[in-house]
């Protein structure tokens, strides 16, 4: 089931430590992201004979920052160690139930500190999303071990959850999970040993299926909505749901919500006099600061300034 053979064979010749990294920088676990935990580290100047343990879900990890140069193995201490240079933009694709000896050494300081990306997808969500989607049996199905490679698409969501991870906005919990189904879709693609075809949606969106989504939408916008919850509405995996509701809308479901949430801010801020943190928590914000901080980069002013400019117009328009 997605699942690796232990590649170390004899646990007890090894010498090296168990690899345990510093505490992340930053998490998605306080968001509550769910099928995927992304974690960003800065990594040490030089490891000299770790071992990154086998676990049963999968491991995705990228260098956002620095270059050292690596050496792995993953066949137990009398296998031979391969070498490489890794840099920004290098992946490492550990399937679960895989081990990988390593060492490494950031020969050119001048390059800064190493940092890295680390993506745990669920196993048993990849399994799913291998039932919704493909005509074979999850349980034949194995990824294969990949280390130093390059992967644009990879790059493009990896980058951009590094970036939610640094400046979550509402509706990060829907990005987060479209790319996970992404991610999730495309190693199933272009990652296992053997070649499989993706389903198609079997259809595109009724116009009252787009009314009866963007109906529960607008009355959850108070809700941490998810794509799971979304995609349930019209009885689609969540992975066709992201796909139909872009072409139908124009919008991602994480962009589509952003923007109700903001629509629906405006609304009450021209409407009724509630407090600043009321109407954040009533749209779907954590908190008024965070509310202001997005608010006013898709507006262009403050909430508190939008109130009074509508309320100025208001008052020369009455007179």
């Amino acid at each position: 089931m997605f699942m690796k053979r232990d590649v170390l064979s004899s646990r007890s010749t090894l010498t090296t430590e168990i690899y345990i990294p510093t505490l992340p920088i930053l998490s998605s676990v306080p968001m509550g992201w769910e099928g995927m935990i992304a974690q960003i580290y800065n990594e040490p100047v030089e490891v000299e004979s770790a071992t990154i343990p086998a676990v049963s879900d999968l491991s995705l990890i990228m260098v956002t920052h620095g270059a050292v140069s690596l050496e792995t193995r993953d066949g137990g201490s009398y296998s031979s160690w391969r070498a490489s240079h890794i840099s920004v933009g290098d992946w490492f694709l550990l399937p679960g139930g895989t081990a990988v000896e390593f060492r490494w050494r950031d020969k050119d300081l001048s390059s800064g500190p190493l940092q890295t990306l680390r993506l745990h997808l669920s196993t048993d969500l990849i399994q799913r999303i291998a039932e919704q989607l493909t005509d074979h049996d999850p349980t034949h199905m194995e990824l294969v071990e990949r280390s130093g490679f390059q992967d644009p698409l990879l790059a493009q969501i990896g980058f951009a959850l590094h970036k939610e991870l640094q400046s979550p906005i509402p509706g990060g919990k829907l990005y987060a999970e479209t790319a996970t189904q992404m991610l999730a879709v495309h190693l199933l693609r272009s990652y296992l040993t053997t070649d499989i075809s993706i389903k198609e949606p079997p259809a595109n969106f009724t116009r009252q299926q787009v009314k009866r989504v963007v109906e529960y939408i607008q009355d959850h916008l108070d809700q941490n909505l998810s794509l799971e919850t979304l995609a349930q509405q019209q009885g689609f995996s969540a992975y066709h749901f992201a796909r139909l509701f872009r072409q139908a809308t124009g919008e991602s479901p994480h962009q589509f919500v952003l923007n109700k949430r903001i629509e629906a801010a405006q609304h009450l801020l021209k409407k009724k006099d509630l407090p600043l943190a009321q109407v954040a928590l009533a749209v779907g914000f954590p908190n008024q600061s965070h509310f202001t901080q997005v608010f006013k980069n898709r507006v262009g002013l403050t909430p508190l300034r939008y109130r009074q400019d509508h309320q100025s117009k208001a008052h020369f328009e009455y007179r």
